[in-house]
């Protein structure tokens, strides 16, 4: 079967995201592949949770687990843009790739990379890097990353799960820049007061997984498309744009369920072709 096909790929998403630019008043983002989206406003650049390789296909090539690829890489990591913040929500390899994230940093070594401060010493050993380069986060706090000020939120993978010192292992990214409040949600599954944590936040746009937790796969869960639509309601979002799905063919869903969900909750929404860009004014 072959791969699909981003919208935009390599010289031409470098040419919409430069061209983008010329516009730096509404908020640019595109879906670049998982959970991976970049974001574009008065100039500044913000990656969520990137992975541009091929390095779990690799990994579970000859195991009874394969991640059999179902999506071409939208672009090489190094070839990105001046990035001014990067995230890793938690330390599974599609949002902590070392492959990925080293040539980024070699590209934009200025760039601010937040992660959960629980998990400080594993990034450091995977990217090999000084462990005082990452901002740690917990959930409650909030950082300034250059133009961006960014909120940690629990996420539950499958559970809420804290280090010895009661630090969140999985987080989730609520950032405010001039007039626009984003929330990615890394990997989650709904729990208790989730609603209560983020509706106050006043999300703009909300990033939110759509493949589901299905114990067969032998994975960490998701929201499902069900869960994603009725959560993106219940906190107010004006937008949601599903992720988590179409990378692997062992652990991805149909986003066409995440539409008639959302038409059934009367929830706002855009679904994103790979390397697609959707621009928002306020």
């Amino acid at each position: 079967m072959p791969l699909i096909k981003p919208l935009q790929q390599d010289d031409a998403l470098l040419a919409d995201i430069q061209s983008a630019l010329k516009h730096p008043d509404p908020l640019h983002i595109w879906w670049l592949g998982q959970s991976g989206f970049l974001l574009q406003w008065q100039g500044r650049h913000l990656l969520f949770d990137p992975y541009l390789s091929d390095s779990l296909t690799r990994k579970y090539e000859h195991t009874d687990k394969p991640h059999v690829r179902l999506s071409e890489r939208v672009i090489d990591p190094a070839r990105l843009p001046t990035l001014h913040v990067v995230t890793s929500s938690h330390n599974h390899t599609d949002h902590l790739d070392a492959e990925t994230l080293k040539p980024i940093f070699q590209t934009s070594p200025q760039a601010r990379f937040v992660i959960p401060e629980a998990n400080r010493a594993f990034v450091a050993d995977r990217l090999n890097c000084d462990p005082d380069f990452p901002i740690g986060l917990n959930d409650g706090m909030t950082v300034q990353a250059d133009e961006f000020t960014v909120r940690g939120v629990p996420a539950a993978h499958n559970t809420i799960e804290r280090d010895e010192h009661g630090r969140c292992r999985f987080l989730g990214y609520v950032v405010s820049f001039g007039p626009w409040t984003v929330y990615h949600s890394g990997d989650t599954l709904w729990y208790d007061d989730m609603v209560e944590v983020l509706k106050p936040l006043g999300v703009d746009v909300a990033f939110l997984p759509i493949n589901g937790n299905k114990p067969e796969r032998r994975v960490a869960g998701n929201l499902d498309a069900d869960q994603a639509a009725r959560l993106g309601r219940d906190i107010g979002a004006h937008l949601v744009i599903p992720h988590h799905y179409d990378m692997f063919a062992f652990n991805t869903a149909d986003p066409q369920d995440f539409v008639r969900a959302c038409g059934q909750h009367g929830t706002p929404y855009r679904v994103l072709q790979l390397g697609e860009r959707v621009s928002i004014n306020v």
